[in-house]
């Protein structure tokens, strides 16, 4: 397995805040359907618009792969949320930690761990690097009230 982690990120919210609202995959539903128009690419639009919500799976167009679907599998509150790939080609898994950092503020990562072989590593590698930072990015940017 190979681990991808983002950088830590700082958020102006408790860590329990960030837990709840990021455990709870219908409000992810609710932060995507905020998302204006204009702050998708046009490019990309069709692939943000294929994604699917439930209350404990999260499905998206993967490329050749064809649709991705993560299942939550395991929260620890408030520290760890942890996601793993379901009927993927290769076992997968993504974790959000979370660390308090005081009583309104915490920092956060995401993880990506992922089975690649040795030999597909330095051509995918770093795709999967930009878009656990991606996913780290987007943490920063959610409001958490």
């Amino acid at each position: 397995m190979a681990l991808y982690k983002s950088k830590i990120q700082q958020i102006p919210a408790s860590a329990e805040a960030v837990y709840d609202k990021l455990s709870d995959l219908s409000s992810l539903r609710q932060l995507l359907a905020q998302v204006p128009a204009s702050a998708i690419p046009a490019e990309k639009r069709d692939l943000f618009d294929a994604v699917k919500v439930t209350e404990d799976t999260i499905s998206f167009p993967a490329g050749p792969v064809g649709e991705l679907t993560m299942r939550m599998t395991r929260c620890v509150r408030p520290q760890l949320i942890t996601l793993e790939g379901v009927g993927s080609p290769v076992a997968l898994k993504m974790m959000l930690e979370i660390a308090p950092t005081g009583t309104e503020t915490c920092e956060a990562a995401v993880a990506i761990d992922i089975a690649i072989p040795a030999m597909l590593k330095p051509m995918i590698g770093g795709t999967i690097q930009k878009m656990a930072d991606q996913f780290g990015d987007v943490l920063r940017q959610i409001r958490y009230e």
